[in-house]
C-alpha cells in the first residue's frame, strides 16, 4: 500500500513546558473555536480520519518528567510526553517493566500510546495499557484540568475515566500525566515456532493450545506468502502456509519446563519444522512482532481466527497477515492499490465480510487520497455513536480536540 498521510493541517505548533501551559493553550483555542491537534512522538498520525480543518498543533514532547517512582509499590507516575524507551530505561534500573509492546519506542510517548490504545504480542497474557493505568491528569476541551483514578492498584471509586480516555485519540481530553502499574522483569524470555502445511493444521494446533499445560505470553500466527519477507526467522518452507510463534517468560526453571512441555505436546500433534528460536534472534523477533505494520485490524472470537484468515486470503490472496491468534486479533497488510480502489475495497468487500462473520474491522492506515470516513474506518453502529457523542458533549462541547479525526460528527 502507498505511504499513509502523516501530516496535520496546522497553522502553528505550540510546545508547552508544563501542564498549566497545556490547559492555557486549550482554553485559548476553545475561546476562539479553533481546532487543536495534540501529538507526542508523531508515530500515529496515519491512524484515524484525515483532518481537513486548519488548527493549532499541541506537542507534548516537553512534558517528559518522571514525577514519582516508588519502586517498592510497583507504580510510577510520569508526564505524558515521556518516550516509551526512556520509561523502559527508568524501570529497568529496578528490574521492572511495563509489559506492553509499543512500536517505535525511541519516538513514541506514553501519552500517545494511551490515546491510540497501542498493544502488541504480549497482549495474550499481559493485557493492554488499560490494565496498567491507575490514574491520570488530563485537560478537557474547555481547558479545564481534571484528575481521575489514583495511585493505588485497587481503586474502584466512581466512573472509570482513565479507561474511558484510553483509545479516544485525544478527543475527550489531552492526557498530561499518568500513573501506571508495573511488573518485575522476567528472568528469561523464549520464543518457539512451528510451520504449518495448511490452515486446517493451524486450526488444529491452535485448538490444542487452548488446553496446553503451559502458560504462553504470546500466540502469534503468520499467514500469506508475503508475510515473512522481513522476519528474523526468514521465509517459510515451500510446503508451509502458516507459522505459529509462541512465547514464554518468567523464571528460568518454569520457562525451561514450559518449553519442554510444549515441544512434547507438538510432537503428539505431529507438528513438523518446530524449533526454539535461537537466543541471538529472540530480541529481534519480539521487536519484529511488535513493530510489524498493518493496514487493517479485524477482531473476532479467538476460535474464529483461522476461519477469518481463510476468508481474507480468499478475498486478497496477496495480503500478508500477522494475527494475535490467542486474542482473535488479525492484523493484515493489504496489497498496493490506488486510493479510490483501496477505499472501495474497504467499503464494499472488507467491511461486509467482517460484519457477516460477526467481527469488527478497524482501518489502521490508509493511502493518501483515500479519504475514508469515520464510518469506513471504525464502522460504529447507531447506539455506540449516540453514547460516544454524549461523552464528547460532556468533555469537549465545542469539539475542538482532534476535530475530524475520530468518530464524532461535527456540529
Amino acid at each position: 500500500m502507498s505511504k499513509p498521510t502523516e501530516t496535520l493541517p496546522l497553522t502553528q505548533t505550540l510546545a508547552p513546558v508544563d501542564q498549566a501551559a497545556v490547559a492555557e493553550a486549550i482554553r485559548d483555542a476553545s475561546e476562539t473555536d479553533t481546532p487543536i491537534y495534540p501529538s507526542g512522538g508523531r508515530t500515529g498520525l496515519g491512524y484515524g480520519v484525515t483532518p481537513v480543518e486548519p488548527g493549532v498543533g499541541l506537542s507534548l514532547e516537553k512534558l517528559d518528567r518522571v514525577v514519582d517512582y516508588p519502586a517498592d509499590d510497583m507504580t510510577i507516575t510520569v508526564e505524558a510526553g515521556i518516550r516509551v524507551s526512556q520509561l523502559a530505561r527508568t524501570l529497568a534500573k529496578h528490574r521492572q517493566w511495563l509489559p506492553i509492546d509499543i512500536p517505535n519506542a525511541d519516538r513514541a510517548t506514553i501519552g500517545g500510546a494511551l490515546a491510540t490504545n497501542t498493544s502488541g504480542p504480549r497482549r495474550y497474557a499481559c493485557g493492554t495499557l488499560r490494565d496498567y493505568l491507575l490514574g491520570l491528569t488530563a485537560v478537557d476541551g474547555l481547558g479545564e484540568s481534571f484528575v481521575a483514578g489514583g495511585r493505588v492498584v485497587k481503586n474502584a471509586a466512581g466512573y472509570n475515566l482513565p479507561r474511558l480516555l484510553v483509545g479516544s485519540l485525544g478527543t475527550l481530553g489531552v492526557i498530561t500525566q499518568v500513573t501506571l502499574m508495573v511488573r518485575p522483569l522476567p528472568e528469561m524470555s523464549v520464543l518457539m515456532s512451528c510451520e504449518l502445511s495448511d490452515l486446517d493444521a493451524a486450526e488444529h494446533v491452535l485448538a490444542a493450545m487452548v488446553h496446553t499445560k503451559t502458560l504462553p505470553v504470546t500466540v502469534e500466527l503468520q499467514a500469506g506468502r508475503e508475510s515473512d519477507d522481513d522476519s528474523p526467522l526468514g521465509t517459510m518452507g515451500e510446503s508451509s502456509v502458516a507459522r505459529l510463534i509462541v512465547g514464554f517468560e518468567g523464571g528460568l526453571t518454569e520457562v525451561e519446563w514450559m518449553v519442554q512441555t510444549l515441544q512434547s505436546e507438538w510432537r503428539e500433534l505431529d507438528v513438523n519444522a518446530s524449533a526454539t528460536v535461537p537466543a541471538a534472534l529472540t530480541e529481534r523477533l519480539w521487536k519484529w512482532l511488535a513493530e510489524r505494520s498493518a493496514d487493517i485490524e479485524i477482531g473476532v472470537r479467538p476460535g474464529a481466527t483461522v476461519e477469518m484468515i481463510d476468508r481474507l486470503l480468499t478475498m486478497a490472496p496477496d495480503c500478508s497477515i500477522l494475527a494475535r491468534a490467542g486474542n482473535g486479533v488479525i492484523r493484515a497488510t493489504l496489497p498496493s492499490r490506488e486510493p479510490a480502489e483501496y477505499a472501495a475495497m474497504v467499503r464494499e468487500q472488507l467491511r461486509p465480510m467482517v460484519a457477516e462473520a460477526g467481527g469488527r474491522l478497524t482501518v489502521l492506515s490508509q493511502p493518501e487520497g483515500a479519504d475514508l470516513s469515520a464510518d469506513d474506518i471504525w464502522g460504529l453502529d447507531g447506539h455506540a455513536r449516540e453514547v460516544m457523542d454524549a461523552l464528547k458533549e460532556r468533555f469537549d462541547p465545542k469539539r475542538i480536540l482532534n476535530r475530524g479525526r475520530y468518530v464524532f460528527e461535527e456540529r
